[in-house]
């Protein structure tokens, strides 16, 4: 039995537009004794991601959403603390879907065990090696298909899926374009991790601009907005094009129906193919991914940044970072100390 309480944010009520603090509950238990076959892990990340808004949301998904009453879903990283099951021991670490609480005690179907041989960096778990280039790397090299010599667009090419995404483009061969929606973050994509070129979408047109830094058009759109962006993009797609729908950040927090893209007939014309997809879709082949990003890592290929709030009780408000585009990079809360590995 740990002294310390396990501190919760718990579903309230399911959000209206942005998430408010109000939508959720904080709720404090004790840590029950552990059984046979069970494992008490101490929550250090907890990982903040775009998809977490349609998990609140009550309709049909991939996921089913999270429950009233229930403790906010999230992947985490976390140091097992005491341990009644043979596969773990105290002080491994892992990683689980264990939510928005400061301890799970979990049957560790939940989770996965990282090899601390594996770990030069705690953050590279959240900021690439979990989801976020799992995700990139599949929907680009998978869905988008992406051949030397093509032009690749990536929107929010700033955050932690699409500057993993339009590296991964670079490795292959391609012209990449980001969108980002800062002067800094325009910098960042281009002089630090080799993009070609980078637009601001809050200060420049981006119709305008996508047709200087896309001369021949483009062949890969990774969306990871949707709304007007998609629709200056299907303007310039060429014939075959495919774009990659990764999320629609630009309409998760509406209130009132989106319409669809006014260049739709685009879609026809030029013969491209559209495609949606899921990190789930490609839990079966993680390893692979994992495999390649390490390598990319070591040889200096890929490169990212985490954005770290502190304190388990701001994870509400941070969230919001996601969708006004303050977050710098992959947004995670840090909730406790890491251990010395």
């Amino acid at each position: 039995m740990q002294s310390k309480p396990n501190q919760q944010w718990r579903l309230a009520k399911r959000p209206v537009g942005l998430i408010t603090e109000s939508d959720f509950e904080w709720h404090e238990e004790a840590i029950p004794d552990l059984m046979q076959n069970q494992v008490l892990v101490r929550i250090i990340y907890l990982s903040l991601d775009p998809a977490m808004r349609g998990w609140l949301m009550d309709r049909k998904s991939y996921i089913p959403p999270v429950a009233i009453g229930e403790v906010m879903r999230s992947i985490t990283i976390g140091e097992v603390a005491e341990s009644r099951h043979a596969d773990f021991k105290p002080g491994d670490i892992v990683q689980g879907l264990l939510g928005w609480q400061s301890w799970a005690v979990t049957d560790g179907s939940a989770v996965t065990r990282l090899p601390k041989a594996a770990i030069p960096d705690l953050k590279a778990f959240p900021g690439v090696l979990s989801m976020v280039g799992p995700t990139a790397y599949f929907g680009l090299l998978d869905v988008g298909t992406p051949k030397k010599g093509e032009t690749l667009v990536v929107s929010a090419a700033a955050g932690a899926v699409g500057s993993i995404a339009g590296q991964i483009g670079k490795i292959k061969g391609c012209r990449v374009v980001g969108i980002a929606g800062s002067e800094e973050k325009r910098r960042w994509i281009t002089e630090t991790l080799g993009f070609d070129a980078a637009i601001n979408y809050k200060t420049e047109a981006v119709g305008e601009q996508l047709r200087v830094h896309c001369p021949k058009g483009i062949d890969i759109y990774f969306d990871n907005v949707g709304g007007t962006i998609l629709d200056q993009v299907l303007a310039r797609i060429n014939v075959y094009g495919r774009i990659v729908v990764c999320g629609l950040i630009s309409q998760y927090n509406a209130t009132e129906p989106v319409p669809g893209p006014y260049n739709f007939s685009t879609i026809l014309t030029q013969r491209v193919r559209v495609q949606g997809f899921v990190f789930p879709d490609y839990l079966d082949r993680v390893h692979e991914a994992v495999k390649d990003l390490k390598k990319w890592l070591a040889q200096g290929k890929i490169q990212y940044r985490v954005h770290v709030v502190e304190g388990l009780e701001k994870a509400p408000q941070a969230v919001n970072m996601l969708f006004d585009g303050s977050n710098q990079g992959k947004l995670i809360i840090q909730v406790s100390e890491e251990p010395s590995l």
